[in-house]
């Protein structure tokens, strides 16, 4: 049998620090790491397209595409692929000419939440012109699925492949100079406003005597929330920017709770990351959040900054003589990086087999 392609265009990738760059780097390592039997064993050879600047970031078993600015118009490569899979939505990159079966990947239709209007119904449109023609979509989590049929945006048959999550609590932590060894309660995510980060200031402003740690990805949106802190004279808020994993591991260790009251989510990383570690996980009801948390997490009703407090209380006053942690780090271990990448693989061979 001869060498079958396979591509994964990792679109315009710009971090490894927020949520979709984390998806694209760990799922790309789990196929990397497969790539020498899939190539022994079927005949399978992947191939990832994504900057140049990023090459060889995978190792040397995967070969290497740069994505250049053209291709948003046009792509022509001389090799034929049996697969071609973008993986995400925001990916402008087109696929090659020479493609057997076209793969997407959906992350959320926070648009839907997050537009008003036409607006939301050209990023719709633009959506649904992207997934004509797919052989096979892949949405992150059931919610999306569902935002998908509701909003008779494809017609492909649609694949839930729930993300995995690193164990962290496996990494060596570094101490974060300057905060206390407990008794923070700690958000980390990109900042953005569908984060909901006006609930949580909120909640410190209702709070005084309980520190709050904000950690992410540096932004104008961070240096305008960072202005309404020091404006509001909230002194409990403290922020981190682009921490190291060792950083991470330390504040989900030593934090008294994790809060992630987001409005638009379509899976949502961090809850689980702390549940890793035997955190109470507090969270919103919206989007797909109830999916990831399950029985595990608890759930804010409304977002006045009294009755968030009051949860919070109820919850941390009980948490550690209860089976909550072990709840919480039995739920993290439910999504793997590695059975993410497995059902991938029986993806990709289930449209080759057809």
């Amino acid at each position: 049998m001869s060498t079958r392609h396979i591509g994964i265009s990792f679109g315009t990738l710009r971090t490894f620090h927020d949520g979709l760059g984390e998806f694209a780097l760990q799922l790309g390592r789990q196929l990397a790491a497969a790539a020498p039997a899939l190539r022994t064993n079927e005949q399978l050879a992947l191939h990832y397209h994504l900057p140049a600047r990023l090459h060889g970031t995978f190792g040397p078993d995967v070969a290497y595409i740069d994505a250049t600015n053209l291709q948003r118009l046009f792509h022509w490569r001389r090799q034929r692929f049996a697969i071609w899979h973008s993986l995400h939505q925001f990916n402008r990159f087109k696929p090659p000419q020479k493609v057997d079966h076209r793969v997407q990947t959906v992350h959320d239709l926070n648009f839907l939440r997050l537009k008003q209007g036409d607006k939301a119904e050209r990023y719709l449109a633009r959506l649904r012109c992207l997934l004509r023609g797919c052989d096979a979509v892949v949405t992150i989590s059931e919610f999306v699925r569902k935002d998908l049929h509701d909003h008779q945006a494809c017609s492909a048959p649609v694949h839930v492949i729930h993300n995995g999550v690193r164990d962290l609590s496996m990494v060596a932590q570094q101490p974060v100079q300057g905060l206390p060894g407990a008794g923070f309660a700690l958000h980390i995510s990109r900042m953005a406003p569908s984060k909901n980060i006006d609930a949580l200031l909120a909640l410190a402003g209702h709070w005084p005597e309980q520190p709050f740690v904000l950690a992410g990805a540096m932004s104008p949106y961070v240096a305008e929330v960072r202005q309404r802190v020091q404006s509001q004279g909230l002194r409990n808020v403290r922020f981190l920017l682009d921490i190291t994993d060792g950083q991470k591991a330390w504040l989900y260790a030593h934090c008294t709770a994790f809060l992630f009251p987001s409005l638009a989510e379509g899976f949502g990383l961090p809850p689980l990351e702390a549940m890793q570690f035997g955190k109470p996980v507090f969270l919103s009801e919206h989007t797909s959040l109830p999916e990831v948390g399950g029985d595990a997490a608890i759930y804010w009703k409304d977002f006045a900054p009294a009755s968030m407090r009051a949860v919070m209380e109820r919850t941390l006053a009980g948490w550690a003589g209860s089976d909550g942690p072990a709840r919480a780090r039995a739920r993290a271990q439910q999504f793997t990086w590695e059975r993410c990448a497995s059902r991938h693989l029986d993806l990709y061979r289930q449209l080759l087999a057809a």
